[in-house]
This record gives structure tokens, C-alpha cells and sequence, in this order.
């Protein structure tokens, strides 16, 4: 790392950007969008030109990368009441409305510049007016005046970097974002600006994609040129990097660090060949140097994937950074595929945020629209509901009851989502496949319109099967009516009947009677949304995921079979129980690949905490390295690794000044453990130190 690389990681880290913020009263313009009635287009468009306009070009010391926000609060484009209104007509939004959870098709505009687009904009906005196309001409009018908002802007920012003797930014600024990038540097350039206006137009969890293919070539002919060297394009990258961490505290999130701001380096290209190169490489390399939170590297890997490059992946993990999230294209490819879509963009994959799969530039998938809670279903068909003869008489039928509750609960999402509207985002529609061809904003869809449902719960689901079936039917120690009523009061006076249900067998022991029910499980959740189709011409996409939902939908739940006890939280995304003892993670990757995860592939990865001591022996890195290659030789989908010390996490909660930098990984995002509020700090904390007793 250099000097400047050094001093610019310190002072982002520091937050010196915070000097050049300030606050802007946006109350006025939208109140001026409800009287005036303004349509949802222009007023995207309206509150990208405001907010651009309020942005004041700003320059940290030593930086060649520019752009960074100034204006705090992004623009409120609808009141509450409008949205409420909304909602009384019947129509249904993923989240805020906005367009969220994806990535774009950056590659085109950093080649060809935004003035390439306008003129595709001007030459199809004649033939919109020739044919009475008003919807059109409203559409394209207002990518236009977006677009060159956003020219504006980096007007004044070259204007103001050749007032303050910034030679290297005007120089740049005079080329992109107006032209065609020319080197690694422009394009990073370019990238930055394009990025940065999809957040001030509105959008969030925008995701960077698969970076070490689009922007390869540029960085292959400043090699080839000699304008380069691998050190000198390494701080560029590093440099990107540290841009990438200035604005992301403003960004909206659950917590701190979920911001969407992934990467996807590897796997293969559009055509099939191995897709990692020297890009790849030094991606990896800048965060295991810089160790940042942003950007959130996304590693993909098969059969073929030589060792060497999970070596390099583990490197990181060692870090303590919580990534790199590995995807398996043996699994997903094929899975992706057999949900309609096309070879080459599933060969082109990458993830929307956080880990739902997605096809840059062409997928306006909603991910993340909603979840279904297997322990909530389990517990409903434990009480009776929706069984007209009562509780469930036999395993089997308690089985059947819990596929039929897990059916009736996708019938209401279904329902629910009968009729899905996305606000319009012209900017970022310029930047995605054939919006301007068809003279339609990617609100209106775009070529994969599909939705993702999180399964969450699912291990503590399969061990509450356990545990009943042992419970109820096996050794007959409670009846069903009894058990629910000890789950109603936290096992109450029935401290045997509680280890009984903890001692029950659990799924991440490589225990072929429990993993047998996961197996089921993950069937019956694929078969319950297959077949369905949404109101915008895609279909419903079951994943292993859970979001923020393991908590809320831990909180809305009593004590459960397995010896859970209320408000206790469910492990994150797809892994054991909290608390449950298990063998090691072999058993654990043994039991979670059990299932057929193509079935069930919108993304969730399996999460397993390794004690960092696993790091302090020499061959540390390479066994965790082989740890990770099991798994996807195993048939695993997606996978995080965190690399934890209990006591350390404890300190932090006590003593958080003397641990700024420490980084854990939280669902499908890293994150400052010491930025999180404490019911995810506890849960990081809980997680099962996963430190292996297998050799």
C-alpha cells in the first residue's frame, strides 16, 4: 500500500468527508409534487436534477478519484399519504417502491460515454413522436434531463479541480463520464459517477457486479501499454475502493454496512471460458490490504476452480472480513436455467446485494419482496390451525399439514403481490438492457421481472421436526397439546421435557434421520412456489435466505420444539441452530448439502463461524481453503465464512473505542461490529464457534 493509498484509507475511515456535508430541506419540492399532481417519471427526474444541483464538488487531499456526496438526505419523491392511498387501491411495493437490490449494466456507458446515450435517446425519441408514442417521449425526455444532470455535474467538478490545481481529475473529468473511457483510470473514473447518480436518483443496494470483466479490458491495454504496472493499477483499484466506503454511512440499510455494495469476481464468462484474471486477483489483494467493509467481495468457484484461488479467497477470510461469499456455478448456473433464463446470462450471473441471484443490467428481480417463517408454519400446524380434525394424529400427517401451512402461507404472498408497481428511475434505465430501444422505464420491466420469497427458520424448523417426532410419537413424553403449551411458557416447570427437546437430534451433525427432514423440507418449500407466476411475467423463486427476518420472525414466535426458547433469534440465513453442538463444520457442510439447493437457489448461503485460532497454525489457511472446496464439491450453493473470537466480540460490547476496525460478517453483508445495535451484536455472538473436532 502507498503513502497516498494509506493516508486516503485513514482519513474515509476517520470520516474527514464529513466536513463537506450539510443538511437540505426537501419538504417544499415534494409538497410541490402533491399539489401539482406530478407524474411518478418526471418526478424521479425533477428530484435527480434537484439533488445533483444541490451537490457542491468536493475533493479529499491526494485523491485522483472524485465524487462524493455532499447533501445528506436524497429527496422524498411521494408523501405518506399518497403511498397509503396507493396501497388502498390494491397495488403492493417491494420495500420503499423505488428500483432496489440490483445492478446494472455499467459496461456500455463506460465505453461509449453518456453522450453516446443521449444520442440513442434523440434518435428514438423521433421515432416515439412519429408513431404518437406519448409514454415514450415522457420517458426518454426525462432520461435525457437526467443524464445530463449528471453531465452537469461533473462539469463543475472539473471546473472546480482545475481552480484548485487538480490536474489528474479535470484531466479525467474532461473525458468521462461525457466519453468513452480509455484507461483503467477513466473507467474507475466513470464508475464512480454512474454508481454514485443511481443513489442520488433514489435507487439503494446497488450492487457493482462482476467488475473484473467489464472493467478488464481497460486495465489489459494500460498493462499492454506500459501506462501501468500490477502496482501502480492496484492503487487505482484501492483507490476506487476507498470511494466506494465515503457516502456508505448515508446509505439506507437495516444496519450500518447493508448497503449492497457487492462485487462478483470469477466463475466463468458469457461464453463459458474461466472468467479469472489478473483483475480478479488484485480486487482480492486491495481488500485484504485495505480491509474495509466496501466493497463486499462475491468469489465464484467449481469443480475446476484450481486450489490456488480459494487459497486466495481464505486469505481474506482470514482477515476477519467476512468475505469473500462464494457462489457455486455447478449449482447455480443449472438452477438459474431451469427458471427461464437464458445460458449465457446465467453464465453471467451475480447478486443483487446482499446474496440473491440476479443478471446484471437485465434483471429486474425482486429478490428480497417478503419471506415465509418454517418454524411459524410448524408451530401453526402443532396448535391445529388450518385442520379441520384438530392437531395432527401421526408424524406423517403432521408432515403434510406443514407442507399444506407452508402452500396456504405462499397463497397469501401471492395474493398480496396480485398486483406490484415500481416507481420510475429514468437514470438508471439508461443503464440497463433496451430501455431506451423500447422507450420504456425499467419500472415497466425488464427482460427477468421475478420474484424471491427467504425461507427462513429452516434448521430450526427441521430440528423442531426432530424433537416432535422424538417427543410426541417416538417416546411418547408429552402429547402435542402438551408440548405447545410448554412452548407458550418457556418449558415452564418442565426442565426435563426442555433438555429432551435440546437433546433431540439436530441438523449439522451429519445425522442422516434429521438430515432426511431438511431434505423434505427443502422440497416441500421448492414445491409450494413452483409453478406460480407474478403480474409482471416472471415467477416466484424460493431461497435459503433471511435477510433481517431472523430476527423479527424469531420475535413474532413462542419457544419452539427444539428447546429454543422466546425471542431467542434463528441462525442467519441458511445454518444450525444457535446454541446447538455440533461435530465440526464437515458435519455441518455434510447436513446442509444434503438437500437439492438448485431447488431452492435465490440465494442464502450457509453461514459457519471458524474460530480464528484455526488461522494460527501454518496450514491453517489451506485447510479452511479445502474446508470451502468440500462444500462445493458437496453440492452446496453459496457459502460465507466468519472467522471469529468470541472474547474479542465480547470486548468490543464493553470497550467498542478499542475496536473500531473489528469486521463480522451479519447476514449477506460485513459489517463494523461496533456500528451494530446489540440484538445483532448478540447474535454475531451466539453464532457457534464452529472450531472442528474432526482433524
Amino acid at each position: 500500500m502507498t503513502d497516498r493509498i494509506r493516508s486516503l484509507l485513514t482519513r474515509t475511515f476517520d470520516k474527514e468527508q464529513k466536513k463537506f456535508r450539510r443538511d437540505v430541506d426537501w419538504k417544499p419540492l415534494l409538497d410541490g409534487f402533491v399539489r401539482d399532481g406530478t407524474d411518478d417519471s418526471t418526478r424521479a427526474r425533477v428530484g435527480l436534477v434537484e439533488m445533483l444541483k444541490a451537490e457542491q464538488p468536493a475533493f479529499m487531499d491526494g485523491e485522483t478519484i472524485a465524487f462524493l456526496r455532499t447533501v445528506k438526505q436524497i429527496p422524498d419523491l411521494h408523501s405518506d399519504d399518497e403511498m397509503a392511498a396507493n396501497r388502498a387501491k390494491g397495488i403492493a411495493y417491494g420495500e420503499k417502491g423505488v428500483v432496489f437490490n440490483l445492478t446494472a449494466d455499467f459496461a456500455p456507458t463506460i465505453r461509449d460515454g453518456l453522450d453516446a446515450r443521449l444520442a440513442e435517446i434523440d434518435a428514438r425519441f423521433a421515432q416515439c413522436r412519429a408513431e404518437g408514442d406519448a409514454e415514450g417521449e415522457l420517458f426518454l425526455s426525462n432520461a435525457k434531463l437526467s443524464a445530463q444532470a449528471v453531465l452537469d455535474l461533473a462539469a463543475r467538478y472539473r471546473a472546480a479541480a482545475e481552480a484548485q490545481g487538480l490536474a489528474t481529475v479535470a484531466e479525467t473529468l474532461a473525458q468521462v463520464p461525457a466519453k468513452g473511457a480509455r484507461t483503467f483510470h477513466e473507467a474507475l473514473q466513470s464508475l464512480r459517477i454512474l454508481h454514485y447518480a443511481m443513489w442520488c436518483e433514489g435507487e439503494y443496494h446497488c450492487g457493482l457486479g462482476r467488475i473484473d470483466q467489464y472493467l478488464f479490458p481497460y486495465l489489459d491495454a494500460d498493462l499492454k501499454a506500459g501506462r501501468l504496472t500490477e502496482e501502480t493499477a492496484l492503487e487505482e483499484l484501492e483507490e476506487f475502493f476507498i470511494a466506494c466506503n465515503r457516502d456508505s454511512d448515508l446509505y439506507i440499510g437495516v444496519q450500518q454496512g447493508d448497503n449492497g455494495q457487492s462485487v462478483m469476481l470469477g466463475g466463468v464468462t458469457r461464453d463459458g471460458a474461466p472468467a479469472f484474471n489478473i483483475l480478479s486477483r488484485l480486487a482480492l489483494k486491495a481488500c485484504g490490504e485495505l480491509k474495509l467493509v466496501d466493497p463486499k467481495i462475491n468469489l465464484r468457484v467449481d469443480k475446476n476452480t484450481p486450489m490456488e484461488i480459494y487459497t486466495l479467497g481464505t486469505e481474506l477470510t482470514k482477515a476477519g472480513l467476512g468475505f469473500p461469499q462464494y457462489a457455486n456455478d455447478d449449482v447455480v448456473i443449472p438452477a438459474l436455467m431451469k427458471w427461464g433464463y437464458e445460458l449465457e446470462d446465467a453464465r453471467d450471473y451475480s447478486v443483487a446485494a446482499c446474496w440473491e441471484f440476479l443478471i446484471p443490467g437485465c434483471g429486474m428481480d425482486i429478490n428480497n419482496i417478503d419471506a415465509v417463517s418454517m418454524p411459524s408454519c410448524l408451530d401453526a400446524v402443532m396448535r391445529g390451525e388450518g385442520r379441520a380434525a384438530a392437531r395432527p394424529q401421526t408424524f406423517d400427517d403432521l408432515k403434510a399439514d406443514l407442507k399444506a401451512e407452508i402452500n396456504r402461507r405462499c397463497d397469501a404472498l401471492q395474493k398480496k403481490y396480485a398486483h406490484v408497481e415500481i416507481f420510475p428511475g429514468p437514470f438508471v434505465s439508461i443503464l440497463t438492457v433496451g430501455c431506451i430501444g423500447k422507450a420504456r422505464d425499467i419500472c415497466k420491466g425488464a427482460k427477468y421481472n421475478n420474484f424471491g420469497i427467504h425461507g427462513t427458520g429452516i434448521a430450526v424448523a427441521v430440528d423442531s421436526l426432530a424433537a416432535v417426532r422424538e417427543l410426541v410419537f417416538d417416546r411418547k413424553l408429552v402429547t402435542m397439546a402438551e408440548l405447545v403449551k410448554l412452548m407458550d411458557t418457556d418449558f415452564a416447570g418442565r426442565p426435563d421435557i426442555l433438555a429432551a427437546a435440546r437433546t433431540a437430534p439436530k441438523m449439522g451433525n451429519a445425522d442422516k434421520s434429521v438430515d432426511d427432514l431438511a431434505v423434505w423440507l427443502i422440497d416441500a418449500w421448492a414445491d409450494c412456489l413452483a409453478g406460480r407466476k407474478n403480474d409482471r411475467g416472471g415467477i416466484y423463486r424460493p431461497g435459503t435466505g433471511s435477510a433481517m427476518y431472523y430476527i423479527w420472525h424469531a420475535n413474532e414466535l413462542p419457544a419452539s420444539a427444539d428447546g429454543r426458547l422466546k425471542g431467542h433469534p434463528f441462525s442467519a440465513n441458511y445454518a444450525p441452530s444457535l446454541d446447538v453442538p455440533v461435530k465440526g463444520p464437515l458435519s455441518v457442510i455434510r447436513s446442509f448439502t444434503e438437500p437439492d439447493l438448485g431447488k431452492v437457489c435465490n440465494g442464502g448461503p450457509l453461514t459457519i463461524e471458524v474460530h480464528d485460532s484455526a488461522f494460527r497454525e501454518a496450514d491453517g489457511v489451506e485447510k479452511v481453503a479445502q474446508l470451502v472446496k468440500f462444500f462445493v464439491d458437496r453440492g452446496g450453493h453459496q457459502l460465507q465464512i466468519n472467522a471469529i473470537n468470541r472474547e474479542t466480540l465480547l470486548d468490543a460490547q464493553k470497550n467498542p473505542e478499542l475496536h473500531r476496525h473489528l469486521i463480522v460478517r451479519v447476514w449477506g453483508w460485513s459489517g463494523y461490529f461496533i456500528e451494530l445495535d446489540k440484538p445483532f451484536q448478540d447474535q454475531v455472538i451466539k453464532r457457534v464457534e464452529l472450531a472442528s473436532s474432526e482433524g
